[in-house]
């Protein structure tokens, strides 16, 4: 009578020792050059793809870019002149003066904690704040990163206007903070979730929280409007380009969209076409 022998499938270790068995039983395969010629075909063609859709998109990673001097301790880095998107770096005990805003302004705290006036801010909580409003000195006890966008950074004429129309009296439009522990997140895909920062009827801002292993893809195509991208913690793919922590990406208007996922999780800050989420 044969012995029968039985696996175990709760031991990991013994169905690998059996893989490799049977591993080093095969005899490699050679393909044909009919075979080859096709592979090296279909894997150019992919590459080619590729390039044509990650073309139009601008990728600064963390530690790229120039960093500027604006005020004594505090530093800015332009991300894009045109939608007024840049990070600043404020020193502990520096500040800016009080200043009006001519469009609506938004920021997310980084790193550290910020006073905008008599609002204190905190690592990743979003403030708002709308055009005709005016903030009072921000500063930074301890130090801050800040994401800004809305703010003339690089336009003397308007940096001016706007530090001296703060004197007038502000239209009391509404100061929006969501701190990082507010705010409802709904459902995009599996595991991806995304929380509503802020909508102006054609522009729209969110986070989007991508577990490990999941995947999602904007039902936009071609892109309604300038997308950008922040990632704010862990990686993620944005088509064939790999975004890590503090690397900002532009998708311009009338580029394709391209499937988001992540190996390992991440948090990203988007602001595209409002129905982009």
């Amino acid at each position: 009578m044969k012995k029968r022998y039985s696996l175990d499938p709760e031991n990991s270790g013994q169905a690998q020792k059996i893989e490799s068995a049977l591993l080093e039983g095969l005899e490699p395969l050679q393909p044909s050059e009919q075979q080859r010629a096709t592979i090296r075909a279909r894997l150019f063609q992919r590459i080619h793809a590729s390039a044509a859709a990650e073309s139009p998109r601008v990728t600064i990673r963390s530690h790229q870019g120039q960093w500027r001097k604006i005020l004594p301790g505090v530093h800015a880095k332009l991300l894009d002149r045109n939608n007024r998107a840049f990070l600043l770096d404020i020193e502990p005990g520096a500040s800016l003066p009080m200043h009006r805003h001519h469009e609506d302004e938004e920021c997310i705290v980084l790193r550290g904690s910020a006073s905008l006036g008599d609002l204190k801010v905190n690592t990743g909580d979003y403030h708002m704040a709308r055009a005709g409003s005016r903030h009072g000195k921000i500063s930074s006890a301890s130090g801050a990163l800040l994401y800004l966008r809305g703010i003339p950074v690089g336009h003397t004429a308007e940096v001016a206007r706007d530090f001296l129309s703060a004197l007038l009296p502000g239209d009391g439009r509404e100061l929006i903070t969501i701190r990082a522990s507010e705010g409802a997140w709904s459902d995009l895909a599996p595991g991806v979730a995304s929380k509503a920062l802020y909508d102006d009827g054609q522009t729209h801002s969110s986070l989007v929280r991508i577990a490990a292993g999941s995947q999602w893809t904007s039902q936009q195509t071609p892109l309604a409007h300038d997308e950008e991208c922040l990632l704010l913690e862990g990686d993620a793919f944005f088509g064939d380009t790999l975004l890590h922590s503090g690397d900002w990406q532009l998708a311009p208007t009338g580029a394709e969209s391209r499937p988001v996922s992540s190996d390992h999780g991440a948090l990203v800050f988007m602001r595209g076409a409002r129905n982009a989420a």
